[in-house]
């Protein structure tokens, strides 16, 4: 699935089943709060801190999945196109660090 069907299914999923979208403010904040989840499983699984009886049915891909979920509806809601902002976005960064982590000796 390309990121513009991603984009499509998920208006056409709101448009079916979710009546409509939750406000901008509403999304931004649910948006926060799934990135919250996936912090912890990261935590969890990478990180120092142990699971909780609570944390052990999460699944990482499906915390990922929810936060595009979410940030797909953002677009959506405010028009972007995800597809030409990511475009845009990797330009840039190849632009502005085309040989900063090249010549960083941290990653060497």
């Amino acid at each position: 699935m390309t990121i513009k069907e991603a984009q499509t299914t998920v208006d056409n999923w709101i448009k079916e089943y979710g009546v409509k979208y939750f406000s901008e403010l509403t999304n931004m904040a649910i948006l926060t709060e799934e990135v919250g989840e996936l912090a912890r499983i990261m935590a969890r699984t990478y990180g120092d801190q142990s699971f909780k009886k609570s944390d052990l049915n999460k699944n990482l891909a499906d915390e990922m999945a929810d936060v595009m979920w979410v940030l797909i509806c953002l677009a959506n809601q405010t028009g972007i196109d995800l597809t030409e902002a990511f475009r845009k976005n990797m330009e840039k960064k190849t632009t502005r660090d085309k040989d900063r982590h090249i010549n960083n000796s941290k990653l060497k």
